[in-house]
């Protein structure tokens, strides 16, 4: 299964808000049909609406086309992982300006605690997170909390509560260039969010200080964000690649930056 990482547009609230499909193909035969009563249906109200068609007749494109229509956050369900995995990267490829998210279980194998009666057996629990997996997960919540051009492909995993989202979204960062941030509070902050603080190399989730050299890399990508500081003000934020490192002149200077805590689970202090 293979899930291509989130498109480096998508950041902030500073790209396009509207969706917008990017594709020489038009709607043919009858995809203009259905995109049409589709589009009714929804504006109307109708709580269920069925779109058949064998395999190969073009049903993406022409959800696709529906979501462009009614520019409304989306949530795509899907039977099991790797259709999950399939539908993102073909809605990646339809709407590369916007933002389009996998969102499954990071479990890759998950035994319940259990007790076997018969042979006085107990069996701990015992469970394997897949990084990568929930690092895009944390990628699509953020997404949804800052952005509206969103697209959530999802297994049924969607349907279980990470918290409030209302607390998460309280403790969503949002750094400019111009705040004056002030050090120890910052630092407090972050330990608050469950980020480790290191002095070795970063990993999802970590920050390091180093006089006015802040460095953080979030939990929803493996992108280092590199905090310039001139008298407790920010200057510069940098986004380094940390396969490439620092480059002057090339790498990217970001106008400013959302940093979501690195646990989902979090409660109001």
């Amino acid at each position: 299964m293979v899930v291509s990482t989130p498109n480096p547009k998508e950041r902030g609230n500073f790209v396009m808000d509207k969706f917008q499909i990017i594709s020489k193909n038009k709607p043919s035969g009858d995809q203009p049909q259905a995109i049409k009563e589709l589009v009714f249906g929804i504006k109307k109200g109708f709580e269920h609406q069925t779109l058949l068609g064998v395999t190969g007749s073009g049903k993406t494109f022409t959800i696709a086309n529906v979501i462009e229509k009614i520019n409304k956050p989306t949530l795509v369900i899907a039977h099991n992982k790797t259709l999950a995995a399939q539908l993102t990267n073909e809605f990646r490829e339809l709407f590369p300006d916007n933002s389009v998210n996998y969102f499954v279980s990071y479990y890759d194998y998950y035994q319940p605690e259990a007790y076997i009666p018969t042979s006085d057996t107990y069996i701990e629990k015992e469970a394997l997170i897949n990084d990568e997996i929930d690092k895009l997960r944390h990628a699509a919540t953020t997404a949804l909390l800052t952005r509206r051009d969103v697209i959530v492909v999802a297994s049924v995993s969607c349907i279980y509560g990470l918290g409030a989202p209302e607390v998460y979204s309280q403790n969503i960062f949002h750094f400019k260039a111009g705040d004056k941030v002030n050090r120890s509070e910052f630092m407090k902050k972050l330990i608050e969010l469950q980020f480790t603080r290191t002095n070795s190399d970063l990993k999802r989730g970590n920050f390091r200080l180093r006089g006015d050299n802040w460095e953080i890399m979030p939990p929803d990508r493996e992108m280092i964000y590199n905090f310039q500081l001139k008298n407790g003000v920010i200057e510069k934020i940098y986004e380094i690649n940390p396969v490439h490192g620092f480059n002057p002149g090339k790498t990217p200077i970001l106008p400013e930056i959302y940093i979501s805590p690195a646990k989902h689970f979090i409660t109001r202090m």
